[in-house]
């Protein structure tokens, strides 16, 4: 059964887990927003999750604190790195809505050192585990 997102919505963290070629594991706690049925975590474009994402889209979440310490279920996913302008837009307005002045303080160092435009909007769809 797919996650419940509202409630996990409510959870300020995730642990996003994506897979090396080697099938090794790696998670990361992350900034996330649900929207429409999906999770949008936004990332800078060279890390190492997103070139995962790029060769495996597979991935799993779970609730967890800003260190990574999980408390809560595990869910698998599909993940991607969104190439459309307007999604990204729209993941960026559902970050916003979440993390108000938060996220305005990184946007603003974030251009202030020139890496704004290096970032990259990833979108999670929970699936099934069967079909993982």
């Amino acid at each position: 059964m797919p996650a419940d997102l509202a409630a996990i919505d409510r959870e300020a963290y995730i642990s996003l887990v994506t897979f090396r070629r080697t099938g090794a594991a790696v998670p990361t706690p992350v900034w996330f927003a649900a929207r429409n049925g999906r999770l949008y975590v936004f990332s800078e474009s060279r890390a190492g999750k997103v070139k995962r994402l790029r060769n495996d889209a597979h991935a799993r979440f779970a609730a967890c604190n800003f260190r990574g310490r999980v408390h809560g279920d595990w869910h698998e996913a599909r993940a991607r790195v969104i190439a459309d302008p307007a999604e990204e837009r729209e993941a960026h307005a559902a970050l916003r809505a979440k993390y108000g002045w938060q996220i305005r303080v990184v946007d603003f160092f974030s251009r202030l050192a020139g890496r704004i435009d290096a970032r990259a909007m990833i979108e999670i769809e929970p699936v099934a585990a069967e079909r993982a």
